[in-house]
């Protein structure tokens, strides 16, 4: 009987306290709900309800072990006409994956995201976000995160402090971003996919040395001159663009720099050799 009773207060005090059996961390919910509340309550944020687990929720992935939320994808979640200025999304400490991608999010990257520093991945590409790169960017404490933030209308130069980390991957694509990026390579980087086209950089390429570890560099339409290096034709390319610059000289001979096509080349001030015409 006493069992029974025992029993009985256990299911009625669960039923009044339903967070009792959340598996969700009581302050990475309560970040949750402000963001869903600053991001105007969109419809693909309709299942984070606080009457139920946010473990459970959509778009929200939580450590099996410390059921802290590890990650947080509000991908095209429609038209939020919002300056990116928030703070909650540096309180989610454990993050390792953050997607903000295809929204109509406006304003400048916060700071603040640097303090992340179990991020993995940092996608803010596809939006209206406008202001430089913060500098702040550059001191990621931990783990360096791949960086992803094209389409949108960033202005200023890339900071020097970005020089010192050693990034996987890196796209900034179609921005008006401007200044030297030579210092975002090195022999001693671990680079492997740099996506720096369609902005206005402008710095000599015949100085830049690339380390071995890069596969894929798209660095077209901008206003980089020079020649190609001759340190290119060492590396395990599977992706090249330099077309539409103020390149010059002959494309150097061998490594995979012929097995990509005239549109990898075309469209610059006097670049000239296989696969481009032959130099005069």
């Amino acid at each position: 009987m006493k069992s029974t009773t025992a029993i009985s207060l256990l299911l009625f005090l669960s039923l009044l306290s339903p967070s009792l059996s959340d598996r969700c961390n009581p302050n990475d919910k309560k970040v949750l709900l402000r963001i869903k509340q600053a991001l105007n309550n969109p419809y693909l944020l309709a299942s984070w309800n606080p009457a139920n687990d946010c473990c459970d929720w959509y778009n929200v992935d939580c450590d099996l072990t410390t059921n802290r939320i590890i990650a947080l994808t509000i991908f095209s979640a429609g038209p939020i006409y919002l300056a990116l200025s928030l703070h909650f999304f540096s309180q989610l400490k454990n993050l390792t994956f953050l997607d903000l991608s295809f929204n109509d999010l406006t304003g400048s990257i916060p700071s603040s995201l640097s303090k992340l520093t179990n991020l993995d991945a940092i996608h803010l590409d596809r939006n209206k976000l406008t202001g430089p790169i913060p500098n702040s960017f550059g001191e990621f404490t931990g783990q360096v995160p791949d960086l992803y933030l094209s389409h949108n209308q960033l202005t200023g130069s890339i900071p020097k402090t970005l020089g010192d980390l050693n990034f996987t991957v890196i796209d900034v694509s179609r921005n008006m971003l401007s200044g030297d990026i030579s210092f975002m390579f090195g022999s001693n980087k671990t680079i492997q996919i740099v996506d720096f086209s369609r902005n206005k950089f402008q710095f000599d390429l015949s100085k830049v040395v690339f380390p071995q570890s890069l596969t894929s560099l798209d660095l077209n339409h901008n206003k980089i001159y020079g020649s190609l290096p001759v340190g290119l034709t060492t590396l395990d390319l599977q992706y090249l663009n330099v077309s539409y610059n103020r390149l010059c000289g002959h494309i150097p001979t061998g490594g995979k720099l012929q097995s990509f096509d005239q549109t990898s080349y075309f469209h610059n001030r006097c670049l000239c050799g296989a696969p481009l015409p032959d130099c005069k």
